[in-house]
């Protein structure tokens, strides 16, 4: 059974750097779309938070497969412009998790306390110093956990490129191996689990990075129980 296993993970390690060529684009495109839908559903004026909330429950309530095949299958055939697999996929994971960090964002600003927007008030900054200086660095401490969450499924959802021929680990495990090793199904599957869950750990070691960083530019310390494991402490 394990014959061939340096095969399958030399096979699927092949598809490596497409699974994170989608990762790292849908997640860039997907955290701009974020704050410009997140902050634009605050906006004092009717219309842009209309537009907004309007891309977020589309995107956010339709199927992502569907999506998929939309921008791959139909949308050359309304424009007659065909964007190549990899650049259709990373579009359509931008704009689905993005439609879902919208939410996130709008929710961290509102969470950030009341006192702090009267504060910048009362220094007389304008708007948008206030949301530069004093309301995202805090909001931003908020996000983090939950774009950590998103980033995530983001990078499990590249397995859905799969579809439109875009040769990433799951293609290179189920179109490439499995016809040749049916045998072999078991022990490929869970090749690409392992490839799947390394990936996701080196994401949430950047995103834990990323919120500490956050946290002292704004004078927060870590949680205790992050100290505690730190220290070399457990649990209660």
């Amino acid at each position: 059974m394990f014959d061939n296993t340096a095969h399958f993970v030399s096979t699927i390690a092949d598809g490596l750097l497409v699974t994170l060529q989608a990762t790292v684009g849908g997640i860039v495109f997907a955290t701009i779309l974020s704050f410009v839908a997140g902050l634009a559903m605050l906006s004092r004026f009717v219309v842009v938070r209309a537009v907004a909330r309007t891309y977020v429950e589309i995107w956010r309530g339709t199927s992502e497969v569907v999506q998929l095949f939309w921008i791959y299958f139909v949308l050359p055939v309304l424009t007659g412009f065909q964007l190549l697999p990899l650049w259709a996929g990373i579009l359509v994971l931008g704009l689905n998790f993005g439609a879902y960090g919208a939410e996130i964002v709008r929710g961290s600003v509102q969470a950030v306390p009341k006192e702090q927007h009267e504060g910048a008030v009362a220094l007389n900054f304008s708007t948008g110093q206030r949301l530069r200086r004093v309301v995202l660095p805090q909001a931003l401490v908020e996000m983090m956990p939950p774009f950590n969450n998103l980033f995530i499924q983001l990078l499990k959802g590249t397995s859905l490129l799969t579809f439109i021929t875009v040769p990433e680990m799951t293609h290179q495990a189920d179109v490439v191996l499995v016809p040749s090793y049916t045998g072999d199904v078991a022990l490929i599957f869970s090749i690409l689990l392992l490839f799947y869950l390394l990936v996701s750990i080196v994401i949430t070691l950047v995103m834990r990075l990323i919120e500490r960083w956050a946290a002292a530019k704004v004078g927060r310390t870590p949680p205790k129980r992050e100290k505690a494991i730190a220290q070399g402490g457990g649990v209660a």
